[in-house]
């Protein structure tokens, strides 16, 4: 007896961008539905739109298929389904969301720009699709040189890959005769920054763009079109690489295998190239299967079975090529290590299967404290963001002698370095050493008798004139991240506030070293230094600080107000409070925090 192959196993793939009128009810159908139909996979939804894969029976593909067309939000949807085997491989179908259902809603269908207080370009002025056959023919008329072109390529056409670096390793469109820009990113949300950074290469050419299965370019292409004349003529491949292999079933002009976000992998055409190479010794291998990934970034890197060592970790090309040692380190080994999510065209990379995954924030104290000691003054907002946030604390690089002034009182009072001290200093074993950002490197020279007596009153705005350790400070920084990051975000406070605001100025010399998404900077002020001169900083921002009247004594509300106008007022977030210096927990104040916060979840 024949088998059915409806019986047969397979997966979904469909994305729509349309003004969905109720979410809730949306996120009730497709549970219903998907449960009842035994799919699993990953549902997102936002206002915007949806964008599914889901992978079960053929059979029930199809009939979910057959009731989403019955509803008119889904006219003229492109619904890619294909036959496939079973998840095998528990590592990799875990990893990919393929165990269970996760139906989300989400702030947007694939995450852009990673800064999600800017404005997003109109979806409408997306690039013109062109089918599969019509982009081959395009690029076939490309490749035919005229008389008057250059050997090297067409001039007037470019083709754009808008996919992240690991999926262009295993395979890429690959055209005689026209250039191939590959922006080589770890994730999609670091595409614009590219963009804006090559847009030269892209102006007044037309613009041929492709992705996996489409959903990318929608929104990519009307980036490029929304930066004016010279970028409009842009062009997309519709249905991505998968329409293009199902129509070329031979590769066409596409070489290698096309990387999905599902059990699957990978898929090739009928020929067997690989234009993959191992990470280590450099031989033919495109299998993601292992899932090695970088020590730094995380990045998922080829390593062919030969090269593959037990507890080993490698770091990829990018980590490199900015400066990272180029050595083995050790493996990654996902079946012992916390499984971390591809950044993908449906999960957000801050999502691990059927949890959130905390945002890791790397918290910088202030002037003259320690990183238990600012622990100790953050576990009140710890608690209230222990749902999203896991703080990381460090000390600042350059310690500080202890100080302090001499008056009538017991000798044998408890260390402390502010104006009120003993009039002897207790044994230096009794106390907690002292830190702080931006100092010159002498300013911590600490000995067994580095007491210091103040021959004045105690300055307690000193802090605002060191700026002389900043590079000393940065590249602290710079091995911070490399040894215990990566981070989404940093935290400072006071004077860490400070050193914060000065790293985010430097963010775009930084990439590769020094990366995070955001910044929370509380009671902060502006350093005297060029690099806030420059124009405002583009990174989204949260600023916190006490309000007029004094009510922090420590640092003016003019002067953290100084500090929130160095950052670009569209992607910055103001709270005032009246608790002096100190980051509020209660409401209104911790609600508005995790506003903030919940928007790179």
């Amino acid at each position: 007896m024949a088998n059915n192959e409806d019986d047969d196993h397979g997966v979904l793939l469909y994305y729509k961008y349309a003004n969905i009128p109720n979410l809730d009810d949306l996120v009730s159908f497709y549970q219903s539905n998907c449960t009842s139909l035994a799919l699993v996979g990953r549902v997102r939804l936002a206002s915007q739109g949806v964008n599914v894969t889901v992978c079960g029976k053929l059979s029930s593909l199809k009939s979910h298929i057959a009731v989403m067309k019955l509803n008119s939000l889904f006219d003229g949807t492109d619904f890619k389904l294909a036959s496939c085997h079973q998840p095998s491989n528990d590592i990799v179908a875990r990893e990919c969301g393929f165990t269970s259902l996760s139906v989300r809603v989400v702030q947007e269908l694939v995450t852009l720009c990673s800064n999600p207080l800017s404005k997003l370009p109109e979806i409408s002025e997306a690039g013109t699709h062109l089918s599969a056959a019509e982009f081959h023919s395009v690029l076939e008329s490309a490749g035919l040189l005229s008389d008057e072109e250059t050997p090297e390529h067409n001039k007037d056409v470019v083709l754009l890959d808008a996919r992240n670096l690991y999926e262009t390793r295993v395979g890429k469109f690959q055209t005689p005769n026209v250039e191939t820009l590959d922006p080589e990113i770890r994730q999609y949300s670091d595409l614009p920054s590219w963009i804006d950074d090559n847009s030269e290469k892209l102006r007044g050419k037309q613009i041929l763009m492709y992705c996996t299965g489409g959903i990318r370019c929608e929104m990519a292409s009307a980036y490029i079109k929304s930066k004016g004349s010279g970028f409009q003529n842009v062009f997309q491949l519709y249905g991505g690489i998968q329409r293009y292999l199902e129509q070329f079933p031979d590769g066409g002009f596409f070489a290698g295998k096309n990387f999905v976000f599902d059990h699957r992998i990978a898929v090739g055409s009928s020929t067997p190239d690989i234009i993959g190479t191992c990470l280590i010794c450099g031989n033919p291998f495109d299998d993601y299967s292992s899932r090695c990934r970088c020590k730094y970034c995380r990045m998922l890197v080829l390593v062919c079975d030969n090269c593959q060592e037990k507890e080993t970790l490698y770091v990829c090309e990018l980590c490199r090529k900015h400066g990272k040692e180029g050595e083995v380190i050790s493996q990654f080994q996902s079946s012992k290590s916390e499984v971390v999510l591809l950044q993908s065209e449906l999960v957000p990379w801050s999502k691990v299967v059927g949890h959130p995954r905390k945002l890791r924030v790397l918290c910088l104290h202030g002037f003259r404290q320690n990183a238990s000691g600012f622990k100790g003054r953050t576990a009140s907002l710890a608690k209230k963001l222990k749902t999203m946030v896991e703080f990381v604390y460090v000390d600042a690089p350059h310690e500080l002698s202890f100080i302090y002034h001499p008056r009538d009182s017991d000798p044998w009072e408890t260390c402390v370095t502010s104006s009120v001290q003993p009039h002897r200093p207790p044994p230096l074993e009794s106390c907690k050493k002292k830190f702080a950002w931006l100092v010159s490197d002498n300013a911590g020279k600490r000995t067994e008798t580095n007491w210091e007596v103040a021959d004045a009153p105690f300055d307690p705005l000193q802090y605002q004139k060191q700026t002389t350790g900043f590079e000393k400070s940065l590249a602290y920084l710079k091995t911070v991240f490399s040894e215990k990051g990566p981070f989404d975000g940093i935290l400072g406070f006071s004077q860490g506030a400070a050193m914060a605001a000065a790293v985010c100025s430097k963010k775009p010399s930084l990439k590769g070293a020094v990366e995070f998404r955001f910044a929370v900077l509380c009671s902060g002020f502006p350093l005297q230094m060029p690099e806030l001169d420059r124009g405002l900083i583009n990174c989204p921002s949260l600023h916190i600080f006490g309000s007029g009247g004094g009510n922090d004594r420590q640092i003016a509300n003019k002067t953290s107000r100084n500090l929130a106008s160095c950052f670009d007022a569209g992607c910055s977030v103001i709270i005032e409070h009246d608790l002096g210096h100190m980051i509020p927990t209660r409401p209104p104040y911790i609600d508005k925090i995790k506003e903030f916060l919940q928007r790179f979840l």
